[in-house]
């Protein structure tokens, strides 16, 4: 770009207006600041190598050299982290938090202490507040876990429940009701 004017500071600075209206100014230090011929656009290039960009429409990208991350902060305070591994984490301004990582698994950190976990192969957990925890596998299972028991569901309607002190309580569609101690002996089977 040709150069319309250069201004040289006492303390090192150095302005370089370009004809085509942007403004560049160089400092001493090595970081350099660029103002767009809008005058909203802005590009500070730090001396270690970080980058921060303010767009006009308020968003501001700050690029971070050392761990090749990006911080994206938009208007409506939505706030992006992008990290050298592919991580991608969102933070919303209601406080909620999605994470995707590299092998493309989704947690969503809800505000009231729930989490959710998205798995390429479609499995959801959910976590709840008080620590339980549902399972929904792909193949239609699903799984509760809770401080009492921890009970599969089968498509077809079984339920095998296994309680805290080892003991196995299968229910079958038919009706049938089969129980184990916590050695695997049966001790109840109502065969229908």
């Amino acid at each position: 770009e040709e150069i319309e004017r250069e201004t040289a500071y006492p303390d090192g600075k150095v302005e370089k207006v370009l004809k085509n209206g942007c403004h560049l100014v160089f400092f001493p230090n090595g970081t350099w600041k660029k103002v767009g011929s809008d005058g909203k656009t802005i590009t500070v290039t730090f001396f270690n190598g970080d980058v921060k960009q303010l767009m006009p429409d308020g968003t501001v990208i700050y690029y971070y050299a050392d761990t090749k991350t990006t911080h994206t902060t938009y208007s409506d305070g939505l706030e992006v982290l992008q990290f050298s591994n592919g991580q991608i984490e969102k933070h919303y301004p209601d406080g909620k938090k999605e994470i995707t990582f590299p092998d493309q698994t989704i947690k969503n950190l809800f505000t009231d202490g729930q989490e959710e976990s998205i798995f390429p192969d479609g499995t959801i957990v959910r976590i709840q507040r008080d620590g339980s925890k549902s399972i929904e596998f792909n193949n239609g299972q699903r799984e509760l876990h809770t401080s009492q028991f921890k009970r599969r569901e089968y498509p077809d309607g079984t339920t095998k429940t296994v309680y805290m002190n080892g003991q196995q309580e299968t229910k079958y569609v038919s009706g049938r009701v089969r129980v184990k101690d916590k050695d695997g002996n049966v001790i109840m089977d109502t065969k229908v």
